[in-house]
């Protein structure tokens, strides 16, 4: 079974890395919003030579990963991994100051004034 997923590249995790039986390993997880009518975040897992990938990502990339879903057990719950084994750039996103330039910050309050009627009196009380 041969799944992908496509979507925009928000950004990527620390890096974690340690020491096993086998030698030296590395993996990084990464997060990518996909472009459905109703977009879904997914959070990635590259391991070994394929974080180089996505370090090489800035934010609004276009990206397709190949990916495999693995689901473990342990102490009686189950956690499941989503690895990317093939990660593509697809198209590159805006420069990263170019894509805010005239946007607000996410979470700032834009004020503005009420319109004023015709038939309202100088005073502001409701009453």
């Amino acid at each position: 079974m041969e799944l992908s997923v496509k979507g925009k590249f928000v950004k990527a995790l620390p890096e974690i890395s340690g020491e096993g039986r086998n030698g030296r390993w590395v993996k990084q997880s990464f997060i990518i919003e996909t472009m459905d009518q109703y977009p879904k975040k997914i959070c990635l897992i590259a391991w070994g030579d394929k974080t180089a990938a996505v370090k090489s990502m800035n934010e609004g990339d276009e990206v397709k990963a190949q990916i495999s879903i693995e689901s473990r057990e342990y102490n009686e719950r189950w956690y499941t991994d989503v690895r990317a084994w093939e990660i593509e750039r697809l198209s590159a996103g805006a420069p990263s100051g170019q894509a805010q330039q005239n946007t607000p910050a996410a979470g700032t309050p834009v004020w503005s004034q009420p319109p004023e009627s015709a038939e309202s009196p100088s005073d502001d009380l409701p009453f």
